[in-house]
């Protein structure tokens, strides 16, 4: 009941006239050319006033208490427009014992179809199935894909590589289970939001601290506001360090829970940033946000993959804020970018499939 009475505020305060919520918000914030959509900066105004989660350290108590945060938040700013999307609750291999994960498919859905194996955001040190549920709903629905959530291991109880190694097995299990789960074996991506999209990218990277034997590299990748580059300082970093939802002293908090020795010199996989060869890997959909503290790792890394020869779509959303997929039912910015990703894995999963078909068909050389 609580839940819903807030949502029901928030819809209020969200729906006034645009010169109410300018003088709710405050003057236009415009950095590097770049100006603050109106309704991520009145959420960060609301937010300051009602004392940030990110003023707490990350205690065991705090952290509890920030993740049961973080669901309830998803479900505060879900459309409830992707209700109808039809979901199952699994029990999958991880690597090191049972991971829960949800599969999504859209309505009309009857036959096998491309599947997006979804890691959800959160520093690795928060978010759920639970959290990432609304943004899941959207991306299946918009992209007319199959899409596995995935529960990875998160820090510090379980601190690098097991969300990555969580994350690998995941996918793994994908290929191997993709009759069962109803999806086209040749059409299986990866993606996933700010850590998430870390763990996509090094999925799709596939680079293995020991290389066994493995499935083929996923057909796409989306990474949505992806963390590249831990330990990093500077740029973004400083420039959208505060005031803009996620700060840079949060963000090295979380880091150091993932990567309490810091990135192993011997395995670049923590700051995928830090890989000598990124060729090889499969077409890219990648986001950044305009105010965001890891936008400029995030842009670094699209430019590199191009110059190494891997399709690559990047996208800037100048207006937003990091974690703006979490937030379309508040701006409708954030809406339109976050359904740019729907389509883009939509196109790249198509024309991946008409490209293998060709090769099957021995029209094209491999």
């Amino acid at each position: 009941m609580r839940l819903r009475l807030t949502r029901v505020g928030l819809r209020a305060l969200f729906g006034l006239p645009r010169p109410l919520k300018r003088a709710l918000a405050g003057r236009e914030i415009r950095l590097e050319g770049q100006l603050l959509d109106l309704d991520l900066q009145l959420m960060n105004r609301l937010g300051q006033l009602l004392s940030s989660r990110q003023d707490e350290k990350l205690g065991e108590a705090a952290l509890s208490a920030q993740r049961r945060q973080a669901d309830d938040a998803a479900e505060l700013a879900a459309e409830g427009a992707f209700d109808d999307v039809v979901t199952r609750d699994l029990r999958i291999p991880g690597a090191d014992g049972v991971l829960d994960a949800r599969l999504y498919v859209p309505p009309g859905l009857d036959r096998p179809s491309g599947l997006l194996v979804y890691f959800h955001g959160g520093g690795f040190v928060l978010g759920s199935i639970r959290s990432s549920d609304p943004l899941c709903r959207l991306l299946a629905a918009q992209a007319g894909v199959r899409l596995l959530s995935v529960d990875y291991r998160l820090a510090p109880e379980h601190p690098y590589p097991a969300a990555l190694d969580d994350a690998l097995a995941a996918y793994r299990y994908a290929v191997d289970q993709a009759e069962s789960l109803g999806a086209d074996p040749d059409l299986i991506a990866v993606g996933g939001d700010s850590a998430g999209a870390n763990l996509a990218l090094v999925v799709a990277h596939g680079q293995e601290a020991e290389p066994p034997e493995r499935p083929e590299r996923p057909a796409f990748v989306v990474a949505l506001y992806p963390v590249t580059d831990a330990e990093r300082d500077g740029g973004s970093r400083v420039v959208f360090g505060s005031g803009f939802g996620l700060t840079a002293d949060y963000l090295r908090e979380m880091e150091r829970m993932y990567l309490p020795r810091g990135v192993p010199p011997e395995d670049t996989r923590g700051a995928i940033a830090r890989a000598e060869d990124l060729s090889g890997m499969p077409p890219v959909y990648l986001s950044t946000a305009g105010f965001d503290p890891l936008r400029d790792e995030g842009e670094e890394l699209a430019e590199r993959m191009r110059a190494s020869g891997v399709p690559v779509v990047a996208r800037r959303f100048a207006g937003m804020v990091h974690g703006y997929a979490s937030l379309t039912a508040i701006s409708a910015a954030a809406h339109d970018a976050t359904f740019d990703a729907a389509s883009a894995l939509r196109a790249g999963l198509a024309l991946v499939g008409s490209y293998r078909a060709r090769q099957r068909a021995g029209r094209v050389r491999t």
